[in-house]
């Protein structure tokens, strides 16, 4: 008759390799959602992008074009047409649309790098997946246009020029 210790070991040993196979799979399945969210926010981007381009230039009766025809810049430092005008420096987070705005002071106010869902919790959206994915898509366009700075962890924070209150 086998030993209650040596039964218990058995059956130690068959849980911790389902749990080996289980983990490997938990990773498996983490690492195709990451490559799914990734694929959605690109045609999130790519939608806003073209509703923004379709809507044509915003601004340009007062700024005017240049000889050439292409649009001048207004004296802010915002390119007319664009949502999220370049940092610079000097320029204040007032030439931003509410909206980004917002976003700004939510991470401004927070003491450490804040998740896409952090972000979204401090401007008070509902948790749901499209509305988060919105939020990620405005900070996106925050990094890209220098006003933020998104860590490899994927969690923002203002950038360097803007700390301690320099907008």
């Amino acid at each position: 008759m086998p030993s209650v210790i040596g039964l218990l070991e058995e059956r130690e040993r068959a849980a911790a390799q389902r749990v080996e196979v289980l983990r490997a799979e938990a990773d498996r399945v983490l690492a195709a959602l990451r490559e799914a969210e990734l694929d959605w926010e690109r045609f999130v981007v790519s939608r806003e992008t073209v509703v923004e381009v379709l809507a044509g230039p915003v601004g340009a009766v007062e700024t005017g074009t240049s000889a050439s025809g292409d649009p001048e810049p207004s004296p802010s430092g915002a390119v007319p047409g664009s949502v999220v005008p370049a940092w610079c420096e000097g320029l204040v987070v007032s030439v931003l649309s509410p909206e980004y705005q917002r976003i700004m002071a939510v991470v401004d106010a927070s003491e450490s790098a804040l998740t896409c869902k952090e972000l979204a919790s401090g401007l008070r959206v509902e948790p749901v997946a499209a509305k988060v994915e919105g939020v990620r898509s405005k900070a996106n366009r925050l990094v890209r246009r220098g006003w933020l700075v998104k860590e490899p962890s994927g969690r923002f924070t203002l950038a360097a020029g803007l700390r301690g209150g320099g907008s």
